[in-house]
Protein backbone atom coordinates (compact mmCIF):
# COMPACT_ATOMS: atom_id res chain seq x y z
CA UNK A 1 0.00 0.00 0.00
CA UNK A 2 1.49 3.29 -0.92
CA UNK A 3 2.61 5.71 1.82
CA UNK A 4 1.05 8.63 2.77
CA UNK A 5 2.45 12.40 3.99
CA UNK A 6 0.79 15.20 5.20
CA UNK A 7 2.58 18.89 4.82
CA UNK A 8 1.86 21.61 6.18
CA UNK A 9 3.13 24.79 4.56
CA UNK A 10 3.52 22.83 1.60
CA UNK A 11 2.70 25.05 -1.23
CA UNK A 12 6.43 27.06 -0.90
CA UNK A 13 9.73 26.92 0.17
CA UNK A 14 11.14 24.18 2.12
CA UNK A 15 7.45 22.76 1.96
CA UNK A 16 7.08 22.81 -1.55
CA UNK A 17 10.32 21.06 -2.02
CA UNK A 18 9.48 18.27 0.24
CA UNK A 19 6.34 17.16 -0.98
CA UNK A 20 8.25 17.42 -4.17
CA UNK A 21 10.81 14.69 -2.65
CA UNK A 22 8.36 12.55 -1.51
CA UNK A 23 6.21 12.34 -4.86
CA UNK A 24 9.84 10.99 -6.32
CA UNK A 25 9.75 8.36 -3.86
CA UNK A 26 6.27 7.09 -4.72
CA UNK A 27 4.49 8.86 -1.28
CA UNK A 28 1.00 10.43 -1.87
CA UNK A 29 1.26 13.64 -0.42
CA UNK A 30 -1.50 15.78 1.43
CA UNK A 31 -0.71 19.57 0.53
CA UNK A 32 -1.69 21.86 3.13
CA UNK A 33 -1.20 25.31 3.34
CA UNK A 34 -3.65 28.65 3.79
CA UNK A 35 -2.81 29.47 0.50
CA UNK A 36 -6.15 27.84 -1.37
CA UNK A 37 -5.21 29.45 -5.06
CA UNK A 38 -1.59 28.35 -5.17
CA UNK A 39 -2.23 25.17 -3.71
CA UNK A 40 -4.78 24.37 -6.45
CA UNK A 41 -2.30 25.30 -8.68
CA UNK A 42 0.67 23.34 -7.03
CA UNK A 43 -1.96 20.40 -7.12
CA UNK A 44 -2.23 20.40 -11.02
CA UNK A 45 1.47 21.06 -11.45
CA UNK A 46 2.43 17.84 -9.51
CA UNK A 47 -0.74 15.57 -11.00
CA UNK A 48 0.18 16.11 -14.79
CA UNK A 49 1.50 13.00 -15.23
CA UNK A 50 -0.27 10.94 -12.39
CA UNK A 51 -2.40 11.46 -9.21
CA UNK A 52 0.57 12.33 -6.75
CA UNK A 53 -0.99 14.74 -3.96
CA UNK A 54 -4.12 16.22 -3.38
CA UNK A 55 -4.31 19.96 -1.63
CA UNK A 56 -6.59 20.55 1.18
CA UNK A 57 -6.71 24.26 2.67
CA UNK A 58 -5.42 24.47 6.22
CA UNK A 59 -4.80 27.14 8.82
CA UNK A 60 -2.30 25.54 10.95
CA UNK A 61 -3.41 28.16 14.11
CA UNK A 62 -7.00 27.00 14.09
CA UNK A 63 -7.06 23.79 16.17
CA UNK A 64 -10.17 22.52 14.62
CA UNK A 65 -8.85 23.14 11.08
CA UNK A 66 -5.82 20.76 12.07
CA UNK A 67 -7.91 17.92 13.64
CA UNK A 68 -10.27 18.10 10.73
CA UNK A 69 -7.82 18.19 8.52
CA UNK A 70 -5.75 15.32 9.72
CA UNK A 71 -8.60 13.01 10.75
CA UNK A 72 -10.03 13.12 7.10
CA UNK A 73 -6.56 12.21 5.72
CA UNK A 74 -7.08 9.08 8.49
CA UNK A 75 -10.40 7.80 7.30
CA UNK A 76 -9.23 8.63 4.11
CA UNK A 77 -6.47 6.34 3.25
CA UNK A 78 -6.51 4.38 6.51
CA UNK A 79 -2.58 5.59 7.47
CA UNK A 80 -0.46 8.59 8.11
CA UNK A 81 3.28 7.71 7.01
CA UNK A 82 4.77 10.59 7.62
CA UNK A 83 3.17 14.04 9.24
CA UNK A 84 5.41 17.51 8.13
CA UNK A 85 4.47 19.74 10.66
CA UNK A 86 6.36 22.57 8.35
CA UNK A 87 4.30 25.92 8.10
CA UNK A 88 6.03 28.88 9.95
CA UNK A 89 6.86 32.69 9.16
CA UNK A 90 9.74 35.04 10.41
CA UNK A 91 10.01 38.38 12.16
CA UNK A 92 12.53 40.54 12.80
CA UNK A 93 12.51 43.29 15.62
CA UNK A 94 13.92 44.79 19.26
CA UNK A 95 12.17 42.87 21.98
CA UNK A 96 11.77 46.24 23.31
CA UNK A 97 9.27 47.26 20.45
CA UNK A 98 7.62 44.12 19.70
CA UNK A 99 3.83 44.48 21.14
CA UNK A 100 1.83 40.81 22.77
CA UNK A 101 -0.18 40.37 19.14
CA UNK A 102 3.42 40.07 17.46
CA UNK A 103 4.12 37.15 19.97
CA UNK A 104 0.37 35.81 19.69
CA UNK A 105 0.56 35.89 15.64
CA UNK A 106 4.47 34.25 15.97
CA UNK A 107 3.67 31.97 18.54
CA UNK A 108 0.36 31.13 16.88
CA UNK A 109 1.70 29.69 13.75
CA UNK A 110 5.59 28.22 14.53
CA UNK A 111 4.31 27.24 17.62
CA UNK A 112 0.98 25.99 18.22
CA UNK A 113 0.62 25.19 14.85
CA UNK A 114 3.06 22.59 15.75
CA UNK A 115 1.91 21.85 18.95
CA UNK A 116 -1.62 21.33 17.40
CA UNK A 117 -0.41 18.80 14.39
CA UNK A 118 1.70 16.73 16.35
CA UNK A 119 -1.30 16.31 19.19
CA UNK A 120 -3.41 14.96 16.79
CA UNK A 121 -1.07 13.43 14.38
CA UNK A 122 0.62 11.20 17.59
CA UNK A 123 -2.70 9.44 18.93
CA UNK A 124 -3.31 8.22 15.29
CA UNK A 125 0.24 7.26 15.08
CA UNK A 126 0.25 5.04 18.11
CA UNK A 127 -3.16 3.20 16.98
CA UNK A 128 -1.75 2.51 13.63
CA UNK A 129 1.66 1.32 15.15
CA UNK A 130 4.17 3.49 13.38
CA UNK A 131 4.80 6.72 11.64
CA UNK A 132 7.14 9.77 11.59
CA UNK A 133 6.47 13.27 12.43
CA UNK A 134 8.88 15.29 11.45
CA UNK A 135 8.50 19.72 13.25
CA UNK A 136 10.61 22.42 11.09
CA UNK A 137 12.65 24.05 13.64
CA UNK A 138 15.77 26.15 12.16
CA UNK A 139 19.31 26.98 13.08
CA UNK A 140 18.28 29.71 15.13
CA UNK A 141 16.67 26.82 17.31
CA UNK A 142 20.45 25.83 18.09
CA UNK A 143 21.33 29.15 19.59
CA UNK A 144 20.80 32.97 20.25
CA UNK A 145 19.48 35.00 17.16
CA UNK A 146 19.20 38.50 18.01
CA UNK A 147 16.69 40.65 16.26
CA UNK A 148 14.99 37.20 15.83
CA UNK A 149 13.83 37.16 19.46
CA UNK A 150 10.65 35.63 18.84
CA UNK A 151 11.39 33.36 16.22
CA UNK A 152 14.40 31.97 18.12
CA UNK A 153 11.90 31.38 20.93
CA UNK A 154 9.29 29.74 18.85
CA UNK A 155 12.34 27.56 17.28
CA UNK A 156 13.97 26.48 19.83
CA UNK A 157 10.36 25.09 21.85
CA UNK A 158 10.10 22.95 18.38
CA UNK A 159 13.45 21.58 19.16
CA UNK A 160 12.42 21.08 22.89
CA UNK A 161 9.30 19.08 21.87
CA UNK A 162 10.79 17.41 19.42
CA UNK A 163 13.84 15.94 20.71
CA UNK A 164 11.49 14.69 24.17
CA UNK A 165 9.21 13.17 22.16
CA UNK A 166 11.43 11.25 19.99
CA UNK A 167 12.38 9.02 23.14
CA UNK A 168 8.49 9.48 24.64
CA UNK A 169 7.19 7.81 21.43
CA UNK A 170 10.02 4.92 20.35
CA UNK A 171 7.95 2.42 22.73
CA UNK A 172 5.10 3.07 20.51
CA UNK A 173 6.74 2.55 17.16
CA UNK A 174 6.64 5.94 15.86
CA UNK A 175 9.60 8.05 14.84
CA UNK A 176 10.03 11.75 15.82
CA UNK A 177 13.15 14.24 14.23
CA UNK A 178 13.32 18.00 13.88
CA UNK A 179 14.35 19.59 11.17
CA UNK A 180 16.85 23.06 11.37
CA UNK A 181 17.30 24.69 8.12
CA UNK A 182 20.33 26.93 7.98
CA UNK A 183 20.02 29.70 5.26
CA UNK A 184 17.28 28.17 2.37
CA UNK A 185 16.31 30.54 -0.64
CA UNK A 186 12.80 30.46 0.31
CA UNK A 187 10.21 33.14 0.15
CA UNK A 188 9.90 33.46 4.15
CA UNK A 189 12.40 36.05 4.03
CA UNK A 190 10.46 38.18 2.13
CA UNK A 191 7.63 37.57 3.88
CA UNK A 192 8.92 38.20 6.87
CA UNK A 193 6.92 40.86 9.52
CA UNK A 194 10.17 43.46 10.44
CA UNK A 195 8.64 45.89 13.98
CA UNK A 196 10.51 49.35 13.02
CA UNK A 197 12.98 47.52 10.60
CA UNK A 198 14.03 48.24 7.27
CA UNK A 199 13.33 44.98 5.87
CA UNK A 200 15.40 45.60 2.85
CA UNK A 201 18.23 45.54 4.60
CA UNK A 202 17.95 43.02 6.59
CA UNK A 203 16.76 40.84 3.35
CA UNK A 204 20.11 41.89 1.55
CA UNK A 205 22.67 41.28 4.46
CA UNK A 206 20.47 37.62 4.90
CA UNK A 207 21.13 36.90 1.12
CA UNK A 208 24.81 37.48 1.50
CA UNK A 209 24.65 34.66 3.34
CA UNK A 210 25.48 30.81 1.12
CA UNK A 211 22.45 30.07 0.74
CA UNK A 212 21.33 26.17 0.72
CA UNK A 213 18.22 25.65 -2.19
CA UNK A 214 14.93 24.55 -1.16
CA UNK A 215 15.54 21.16 -3.00
CA UNK A 216 18.61 20.46 -1.36
CA UNK A 217 17.14 20.93 2.20
CA UNK A 218 13.90 18.77 1.47
CA UNK A 219 16.78 15.86 0.57
CA UNK A 220 18.66 16.27 3.16
CA UNK A 221 15.17 16.37 5.89
CA UNK A 222 13.98 12.70 3.86
CA UNK A 223 17.46 11.43 4.45
CA UNK A 224 17.73 12.73 7.47
CA UNK A 225 14.38 11.21 8.31
CA UNK A 226 15.40 7.73 7.21
CA UNK A 227 18.09 7.77 9.46
CA UNK A 228 15.86 8.90 12.32
CA UNK A 229 17.86 11.76 13.47
CA UNK A 230 16.36 13.70 16.17
CA UNK A 231 17.47 16.72 14.63
CA UNK A 232 18.58 17.22 11.22
CA UNK A 233 20.72 20.09 10.23
CA UNK A 234 23.18 20.77 7.40
CA UNK A 235 26.62 19.12 9.33
CA UNK A 236 28.93 22.26 8.40
CA UNK A 237 26.47 24.54 10.45
CA UNK A 238 26.06 21.97 13.39
CA UNK A 239 29.63 21.44 13.58
CA UNK A 240 30.33 24.87 13.47
CA UNK A 241 27.87 25.91 15.97
CA UNK A 242 29.11 23.47 18.56
CA UNK A 243 32.99 24.50 17.94
CA UNK A 244 31.76 27.73 18.17
CA UNK A 245 30.08 27.62 21.29
CA UNK A 246 32.12 25.22 23.15
CA UNK A 247 35.59 25.60 22.25
CA UNK A 248 35.49 29.11 21.10
CA UNK A 249 32.60 31.40 23.32
CA UNK A 250 34.54 34.71 22.49
CA UNK A 251 33.96 34.47 18.91
CA UNK A 252 30.25 33.46 19.47
CA UNK A 253 30.17 36.47 21.73
CA UNK A 254 31.76 38.64 18.61
CA UNK A 255 29.51 37.37 16.04
CA UNK A 256 26.35 38.11 18.49
CA UNK A 257 27.29 41.36 18.58
CA UNK A 258 27.93 42.20 15.18
CA UNK A 259 24.48 40.72 14.18
CA UNK A 260 23.53 43.35 16.74
CA UNK A 261 25.24 46.29 15.51
CA UNK A 262 24.10 45.46 11.75
CA UNK A 263 20.32 44.97 12.80
CA UNK A 264 20.27 48.14 14.71
CA UNK A 265 21.86 49.67 11.43
CA UNK A 266 18.35 48.59 9.74
CA UNK A 267 16.40 50.40 12.45
CA UNK A 268 13.93 53.09 11.14
CA UNK A 269 14.26 56.18 12.87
Amino acid sequence: MRKVAVVTGGVSGIGKAICQELIARHIFVIIADIQEHEGRILEAELNKDAVHAKFVPLNVTDYKNVASVIHDVFEEFHRIDYLFNNAGIAMYGEMGEMTIEDWKEIMAINLWGVIYGTQIGYPLMKKQGFGHIVNTSSAAGLGPSPFSTAYATTKHAVIGLTTSLHYEAEEFGIKVSTLCPTFVDTPIFDNAKAIHMDKSIITKQLKQQKMISPQRIAKMAIEGVHQNKPIICPMPMRKTLDVVFTIFPFLHKALMRMVCKVSRNARLT
